[in-house]
């Protein structure tokens, strides 16, 4: 059975969330945990929170052993981009694009058979 959980605009631009996403694709759940806690990018903190939430619906909701999952999707998609601006020199301006993403976990139970 398969258990989602999402997380909407994280203040990280989807090209740095999509390294720390790649990471864990295809892994445990125990593994998953474990690579996230140990990454130095600052969207990892971020991407830890939704596994472990993804993790919680599984055991809470759906009475799912948390040791038969792995992460089946796992994806970063862009956000909304928030536009400002930086005085610059002589009273000019300078665009400032504050970028977000949304994060989103599949879990799945692991197949006994395969």
């Amino acid at each position: 059975m398969e258990v989602i959980a999402k997380s909407k605009g994280i203040p990280v631009s989807a090209q740095k969330a999509r390294l720390v996403v790649d990471a864990v694709r295809g892994k445990k759940l125990d593994d998953a945990l474990a690579t996230l806690q140990f990454l130095p990018q600052k969207s990892a903190r971020d991407v830890y929170k939704v596994v472990k939430s993804a993790a919680s619906n599984a055991e809470q909701n759906f009475d799912l052993d948390p040791d038969d999952l792995y992460v089946k999707q796992i994806f970063a998609d862009e956000g909304p981009s928030f536009r400002r601006f930086r005085a610059r020199a002589r009273g000019r301006v300078a665009r400032r694009i504050k970028q977000s993403a949304h994060v989103t976990v599949i879990l799945d139970e692991i197949e006994e058979g395969a």
